[in-house]
């Protein structure tokens, strides 16, 4: 069975918001560092250590600068020339095999099972996240090249809205497919689940 979708395009607020989310989630944990430095800038000053009060601003604006970085890089890839395709409207062709993303009858890519690192269902829409690994092994790239690309792997998804199926039957048929596949837990759970 080959389940064939509405002609959908990702608008770019979405994708900043998805994108946004997932780095979010990713780098939650280094929110300790700043934490843990501004505690020991604390126990440093209650003991009479090392007075100083300067310390708490550059932690608190480096800290809202790494940030920054981060958001400016997933707002320039929406903005990039290069990143127009992620905006136009395909239809998806989804199979077994593979999902082909057409823009019209003679134009489109396509993009095999193996290809998808890990999925996302949310209450209204499946995010599929790309694997970027194979494609960066063969790269020359700077230490801080791989570094951005490996911060940025969650920002390659699809994005494919529950309304953009035309029966509930290919909406089904889509989820037991992403069971089958492994990127979806086998029994059917809340909205929201993930699996890699």
């Amino acid at each position: 069975m080959i389940v064939k979708t509405k002609k959908y395009a990702l608008d770019q607020k979405t994708y900043i918001n998805i994108a946004l989310r997932q780095w979010l989630k990713e780098n939650w944990k280094w929110a300790f560092v700043p934490l843990g430095l501004i505690l020991l800038n604390v126990v440093l000053n209650i003991t009479g250590a090392y007075p100083n009060y300067w310390i708490y601003i550059v932690i608190v604006l480096l800290t809202i600068l790494y940030v920054l970085f981060w958001a400016v890089q997933i707002t320039g890839i929406a903005q990039m020339e290069q990143s127009k395709a992620l905006f136009q409207k395909y239809v998806y062709e989804i199979d077994s095999r593979q999902i082909l993303m057409r823009i019209n009858a003679k134009e489109g890519g396509l993009l095999k099972w193996n290809q998808i690192d890990s999925v996302i269902k949310d209450k209204d829409a499946y995010i599929l996240f790309l694997d970027n690994t194979e494609a960066m092994k063969n790269v020359k790239a700077t230490w801080i090249a791989r570094v951005v690309t490996k911060g940025l792997s969650k920002a390659q998804f699809l994005y494919l809205p529950f309304s953009i199926f035309n029966s509930d039957n290919d909406l089904r048929f889509t989820d037991a497919l992403l069971r089958r596949k492994g990127l979806l837990p086998d029994s059917p759970a809340l909205p929201a689940e993930t699996t890699k």
